[in-house]
């Protein structure tokens, strides 16, 4: 029977919206990602047979397939060919899971899945043109602002401002240590970028945590939304910039060119979920892709379940029965940031070197996309 193992993955630093990926354009910063990938797996770039990358708004730099433009700025034989999807924020989870079919068909031997998103160069949503959505689509369903869902998500199950702006905080503190500890070093790679003032500077550490903030700064903010509610800026992800991979093979083909995986793929799922509170996917993902491995949640030794809005791994703890003291233990998209694209694979990134450096043994992700979706992937280190 055939397995999917991962023997690289890799980073690039997570950047603010208008921060320190300013200047770098979206298709490059994905191509250095590339590079990166197969020089530390020692894998020829010959050899990939495929590369499939997440981007969400595919407009402008990000435009004409950038999976097979970012391929050829990093220097890819043409004969490798590149794909891009949208799965919304789940992009590049899905890149994970079609590469694994791939090779679980016998189709493939050596994928790269990834993703990439500047939301400074190609702001969210420009891909969409202003267009308005279908009357058939808003006649059958109630189609609202993802920060709207999360403000649904908070009353339904009963979330207080402070519980959000509490594990906002948490967010932070936790990302600030491991950054703080170096728990990130190994997985971001340095990126050197120059400004428009000709400067020139490196980049190898995560731009959004920032110190000090308490649940009194993030009290001062006005609700985002609703003003009435409880979802702010504070407790919502950040808009971020940055480009994420991983490197997929069959574990014969592995075996054939003496790698050691990093991990294996025992299960991945994918499910569609209520597209008005849109947010809720990960709980169904979760369940599924525990039954799917023949799992308990409590054999799982860290979870990422993404920070799109605070109340999202909130519900999953509570209908999932979580440690929290597992999830997201370096912090998560609220501190750190959420590239869109770039996130699933960024996440899937950090979830195998923290599996790593603690000696676990599963790790679990899932993230909520929009329209309604989600995906969720359980890995085993090797």
């Amino acid at each position: 029977m055939r397995e999917v193992v991962i023997i690289e993955g890799v980073r690039s630093a997570v950047g603010r919206r208008k921060g320190q990926f300013a200047d770098q354009r979206p298709d490059e910063l994905a191509a250095l990602v590339l590079e990166e990938l197969v020089s530390r797996a020692g894998v020829d770039k010959s050899e990939v047979e495929d590369i499939i990358l997440g981007c969400v708004s595919q407009a402008g730099e990000q435009g004409g397939n950038i999976a097979r433009t970012a391929s050829l700025i990093a220097g890819f034989p043409d004969y490798v060919p590149g794909v891009t999807i949208d799965r919304q924020c789940g992009s590049s989870q899905q890149a994970v899971h079609f590469g694994a079919q791939a090779i679980l068909a016998g189709d493939m031997d050596i994928v790269i899945a990834g993703g990439v998103e500047s939301m400074t160069r190609v702001p969210m949503f420009s891909n969409m043109q202003g267009a308005a959505l279908s009357e058939k689509l808003t006649d059958q369903y109630e189609i609202i602002n993802q920060g709207l869902s999360a403000e649904r998500i908070a009353k339904k199950w009963g979330f207080t401002r402070q519980q959000l702006d509490a594990f906002a905080v948490q967010s932070h503190e936790r990302a600030q240590h491991a950054i703080g500890a170096g728990h990130y070093k190994r997985e971001i790679i340095p990126i050197r970028t120059q400004g428009p003032d000709g400067e020139t500077r490196m980049i190898d550490e995560d731009e959004g945590p920032r110190p000090g903030t308490t649940e009194e700064v993030l009290a001062g903010l006005k609700t985002a939304f609703d003003e009435k509610g409880v979802i702010t800026a504070g407790n919502a992800s950040q808009m971020s910039d940055g480009a994420s991979a991983v490197l997929l093979m069959s574990t014969d083909k592995a075996k054939e060119l003496g790698l050691k995986p990093k991990a294996r793929i025992v299960a991945r799922v994918v499910v569609g979920s209520d597209p008005t509170l849109m947010l809720t996917g990960p709980i169904a993902a979760t369940k599924k892709v525990l039954a799917k491995a023949g799992l308990e949640i409590s054999e799982m030794d860290r979870y990422e379940v993404n920070e799109a809005f605070a109340p999202v791994p909130l519900a999953w703890l509570h209908d999932i029965g979580g440690d929290p003291e597992k999830l997201n233990v370096n912090g998560g998209a609220i501190a750190l940031g959420h590239p869109l694209g770039a996130t699933g694979t960024k996440l899937l990134v950090s979830l195998l070197h923290e599996l790593e450096r603690t000696d676990g043994r599963y790790g679990l992700l899932a993230i909520c996309e929009g329209m309604g979706m989600a995906n969720a992937t359980i890995i085993e280190k090797l």
